[in-house]
């Protein structure tokens, strides 16, 4: 065993470094959202040698995931994403820290600790809650600013918050719009995409969550169109970004 864990990140090394990975192991990495965006950035921190992560999220596996998340199997409908994730993460990594965090996020159940967050959320609410956070207690963070109603992953970049090209897509746009209301205008780095969103069909429905401590909070959520390729892309932008960062200030 011990041969096979000093040959885990081995190929990592080979572009940057005992020293650097050295340096991942040493990281903590919270991640919002284990869906199509935040399961494939948690997966990717984990590949990459970071040596603590956090994941949360409240939602058991759907049919309707299969097509995008990596959880999700025929095998796994209705079972836990933060306990499949713990099984996968550890297989990958058995050093890896892991705190599971089994919980709908709000600003009051949560207080966020971590060198880095990656925010996946899809509820606008959470989302925002969580990057006014991680602004007032400078902790570094990355957005994903939608994947959904897309299909074409090389129309992703990442900019600031305030260089976003396309600011008229709603989900973008409300964004921006509650986090001026609080003065916060940039220093976000987020994923975001050129391509215009397309659905054939809108829907929404009025989804009930019962928070670890009982309480019952309800809202009505937006259910956009989702392709096998984007979501996973923007995962994978994420955790290269937070990589990157971590080697650029080591």
């Amino acid at each position: 065993m011990a041969d096979s864990c000093d040959e885990l990140f081995s190929r990592n090394e080979l572009f940057w470094g005992k020293t650097a990975q050295g340096v991942l192991a040493k990281k903590h990495v919270a991640v919002f959202g284990l869906g199509g965006v935040g399961g494939f950035c948690a997966e990717a921190l984990a590949r990459s040698g970071v040596g603590e992560l956090t994941i949360v999220d409240f939602d058991c596996v759907s049919t309707s995931n299969i097509n995008r998340q990596l959880v999700a199997l025929h095998s796994t409908v209705g079972k836990n994403k933060v306990e499949l994730f713990r099984q996968r993460l550890v297989d990958i990594n058995p050093n890896l820290k892991l705190n599971l965090i089994n919980d709908f996020y709000t600003e009051d159940n949560y207080d966020i600790s971590a060198d880095f967050v990656a925010d996946a959320i899809d509820t606008m609410r959470s989302k925002i809650s969580l990057l006014v956070s991680c602004v007032n207690k400078n902790i570094p963070v990355i957005s994903s600013m939608g994947a959904g109603n897309r299909i074409d992953p090389s129309k992703l970049y990442i900019c600031d918050i305030s260089e976003i090209e396309n600011k008229n897509a709603p989900f973008v746009s409300n964004i921006i719009y509650q986090l001026k209301k609080r003065n916060i205008l940039n220093g976000i780095p987020v994923v975001v995409s050129r391509e215009k969103p397309f659905c054939i069909e809108k829907r929404s429905e009025v989804e009930q969550v019962k928070l670890a401590d009982g309480e019952l909070l309800e809202f009505t959520k937006i259910t956009p169109a989702s392709t096998p390729f984007v979501a996973s892309c923007a995962g994978i932008f994420m955790a290269s970004y937070i990589v990157r960062k971590f080697l650029e200030n080591s």
